[in-house]
Formats: C-alpha cells, structure tokens, sequence
C-alpha cells in the first residue's frame, strides 16, 4: 500500500519523517525521493540486515539517514539528532518481506532452517521458546498471541517431542503442529501460522514494543502531523484501533454528567475511519497484503506541547 501510505502522511517536501520499519527500503526510498533539499527522513530497523540494505538503497538520497534502532526508540533517536517534533511517521508492522524471504532467519515455516525468528539476532530465540517455556507458558502464548483454539494440544506435543530430542529448525516443529490439530483443520488452510506468528511475537516483544511505539510516535508528531500504521494481523489491528480511539476521545466526564466539565479535547483525529486496505491490482501482485490494514491518525493542534 505504498502509494496509500504517502497520500496518507500527506508529505510536504520541507518535513521530517520518520519510517519506523525501514525493511527493505521500499517505503523509505518513495518518501525520500518526494522531500527537498531541507526535509529529512530518519529510517529506523532492529534488524542489522534490514540496515545495512536500506542503508545502500537510500545512498542516493543525501536528506535520508538510518538507524539500528526499535520503533519504540522513535522519542529517543529524535531527541539524539536534536528534532522536537517530526510532520509524518510510519509504521509498517510485524514480520517484513525481507525477513520471510531470507529462509535462513526461520521466520517461515515452508523452508527448512534454524528456529530462530529474532528480527534483532540477539537475546531468545524461537528454539530457546520452544524447548525452555512450560506447556502451559507455551499453551498461553499460543493461544494469546495467535488465537489457536488447538494451543493446549500443540504445547502437550512440543513438551513430548522435545523429551526426546531438542527442536531446531522450523519444519521440526511444523511437523509437530500439524500432527496436533485435526485434518479437517490441516486442510482448510496450513495450521502452522498461528503457532509460528505467537511464537514470534513473544520471541521480538512485540506487543510490548508496539505499544511503546505508537505513544512516543503520536507523542512527536507536530500538530497538524500524521501517524499511518498498517498490521497484518487482528490483535495488531486491535490495538492500534483502541489506541487511536482514546487519541480521537473527547469529554472524559462520567456518563451521567448533565453537562461536560472535564474540558478534555481530542488530541488527534482520524484520517480514516474504517481501515485502508490493498486493491485488486496490489493483491494480484502480492498475495501477502491480503490481511494489511492502514489506520491513518493526526495529531490535533491543542494536543502540542
């Protein structure tokens, strides 16, 4: 959703922004090449790979600099280059392109590979999730953050399977989550997602990181400045939606107040109020921003320190 994102950030050609996700580059480059000889882009990525390719790719553009830093750092990388407050930020959520692509990372569970899924490459890692956490610490996980309804069974076979041995790469334990749900379940559609996406989550943080992320990213923007987000997945989506409408909030006064006395404003308001999402054209091209969604928010004047 490229061109949905910079009709979205509504970019002047003097402005700063941010791209909290550098990936590889393809939204950061588009941004860069619409800004002028005074706008800036800041490209932030925790994965060193991610860096060092936006890094290349955005050679050309002398207003673009990236760093190997967490989108929960937006505030702080701001405040180290001296920049109070940015006019865009973007932030193109969970596991990128580039990442999946590289086979090797054991994002996916079509290849085989070590189990891995760090975005960072440092700290845990997916095998030390899978052989370390209790059944019902990976139950939990499972069914929380990818709302398999199968996660008790799953967790039962990853604990017995790694009695015998460890589980190292990702079609291990594929073949073990396949095996725990029934084939009715195995046909309608590959049963490893779920599993493989809660495991990532918990392995990079990423709720965590995200709600960090979305404060300090609404929190400097200048009044007037967008906010655009796309998820890919509905607990993503449920969060950014429930932040932005607290943002969008009004009078906070109890509901059986005959009148409002709290003068409470909303701090942002919404670009859109039902989320973007791929078209025909894009989807043809790219199966993957089937599940996307953009929420798009502004910053409201009065909301500026």
């Amino acid at each position: 959703m490229l061109e949905e994102c910079l009709d979205g950030l509504n970019i002047r050609p003097d402005g700063i922004y941010v791209d909290g996700t550098a990936g590889g580059a393809g939204h950061s480059s588009a941004i860069a090449a619409r800004l002028g000889e005074k706008g800036r882009l800041i490209a932030l990525d925790r994965d060193p790979d991610a860096v060092a390719v936006a890094t290349e790719r955005l050679a050309v553009y002398k207003n673009a600099k990236v760093f190997h830093r967490n989108y929960s750092e937006i505030r702080a990388v701001l405040d180290e280059l001296d920049i109070g407050y940015a006019d865009g930020i973007l932030m193109d959520l969970g596991v990128s392109s580039f990442q999946l692509d590289e086979g090797s990372r054991g994002f996916s569970y079509h290849s085989d590979a070590p189990l891995d899924m760090r975005m960072s490459k440092e700290g845990m890692s997916a095998a030390d999730v899978v052989n370390t956490y209790t059944e019902s610490e990976l139950a939990r996980i499972i069914f929380e953050y990818g709302e398999e309804k199968f996660s008790r069974r799953i967790a039962s076979n990853i604990v017995k399977a790694r009695e015998t041995a460890p589980i190292e790469t990702t079609l291990q334990l594929a073949d073990i989550i396949r095996e725990s749900v029934p084939q009715k379940a195995r046909r309608e559609k590959n049963p490893c997602k779920k599993t493989f996406q809660a495991i990532r989550i918990a392995v990079n943080g990423e709720f965590e990181h995200l709600s960090k992320g979305l404060e300090d990213a609404f929190f400097s923007l200048k009044a007037g400045g967008r906010l655009a987000v796309i998820t890919f997945h509905s607990l993503e989506d449920r969060l950014v939606k429930q932040k932005f409408a607290e943002w969008c909030r009004g009078c906070i006064c109890p509901p059986d107040f005959p009148q409002c006395v709290c003068g409470h404003k909303p701090q942002g308001k919404l670009i859109n109020r039902k989320p973007i999402e791929a078209k025909e054209q894009e989807l043809e091209r790219n199966n993957r921003s089937r599940s996307a969604k953009l929420r798009i928010i502004e910053r409201s004047a009065e909301s500026n320190g």
